[in-house]
């Protein structure tokens, strides 16, 4: 098997020791190659090259946007997406239940399985698991300020970033255009959930499935700082959907309009700041190998098992 990984050296909070665990490959893979990245965007060129290679197997190695950037350049091919999580909060992982050390990933994709999974697009630009509107960009806003500032990356910083932008974030008036509907509202946040969670096992659109060809968009209504601040912490411990603040959309488009440009993000990484926003899905659009017991579990996050 022709397999490339593709590595951010900066991604989460032990780059050294994931590039040691991945440069060493797996012995089943006599074509394999490692190729670092050197700025944004550098990771899909680099898995477009990989794919005219004939490369079979991408391997993501870092986070969330890292995953994203990969994907793109797989986009349209034949080849696959590994993941080897080595990001702060490693969302799809989480989801598709990859191992979380990165010689356990590399197990697990040896031994894994294909699976196809949708693929969501703001304002035409693609994700894979989460992306948003509103506190949560803010808060990927100033957690990337940060990390190029040279804070400490990991979810401790993530969890103070998020605290300090509760208590100051207030949110926009919005009109969202999804499911057949119009909902107007002060939203705290706007999420377009292909996935359950952001990561970390922070839980924002329990029991999604990444093949059912929708998503979801998930609001919270502004209300009272210690309220939003319980339901934050709430996505860790389980049962937000319950929360009264909270709604859940299934969709396969959307359309959110605000009354002044606010913070995007898709997958965690920032994008300008917009007052319009147009999300829709791919439905399988990407080839993922995935660990066989999640592939094969019917509480698992597929629907289909071809």
């Amino acid at each position: 098997m022709r397999v490339r990984a593709i590595l951010n050296p900066r991604a989460g909070v032990a780059p050294a020791a994931a590039r040691r665990a991945i440069e060493s490959g797996r012995p089943s893979w006599k074509d394999y190659a490692v190729y670092m990245t050197r700025e944004p965007g550098h990771a899909t060129d680099l898995a477009r090259e990989a794919v005219a290679a004939g490369a079979e197997l991408v391997i993501a190695v870092g986070g969330d946007g890292t995953v994203n950037e990969v994907a793109q350049g797989l986009l349209g091919s034949r080849a696959a997406l590994g993941i080897v999580p080595v990001g702060s909060g490693n969302g799809l992982a989480r989801a598709l239940r990859m191992p979380l050390r990165p010689e356990g990933a590399l197990d697990a994709l040896v031994s894994g399985v294909r699976r196809r999974m949708d693929v969501g697009r703001l304002n035409g630009r693609p994700f894979l698991n989460v992306a948003g509107a509103g506190f949560d960009a803010a808060v990927g806003e100033a957690f990337h300020r940060a990390g190029r500032d040279g804070a400490r990356r990991g979810l401790l910083g993530y969890v103070r970033l998020g605290v300090r932008e509760i208590l100051s974030y207030r949110g926009p008036r919005i009109s969202v255009e999804a499911g057949g509907e119009t909902i107007e509202m002060a939203a705290f946040l706007v999420a377009f959930a292909n996935g359950p969670q952001y990561g970390s096992a922070a839980v924002i659109n329990p029991g999604a499935r990444l093949d059912d060809g929708r998503f979801e968009v998930v609001l919270f209504k502004e209300g009272p700082r210690l309220e939003t601040l319980a339901a934050a912490f709430r996505m860790f411990l389980g049962g937000v959907e319950r929360l009264p603040r909270y709604r859940r959309v299934p969709t396969v488009r959307a359309v959110v309009t605000t009354d002044a440009p606010v913070a995007i993000h898709r997958d965690g990484d920032p994008e300008a700041r917009a007052s319009r926003i147009e999300v829709d899905l791919v439905p399988r659009a990407l080839d993922v190998v995935v660990p066989r017991l999640t592939a094969e579990d019917p509480s698992g996050p597929f629907t289909r098992r071809d």
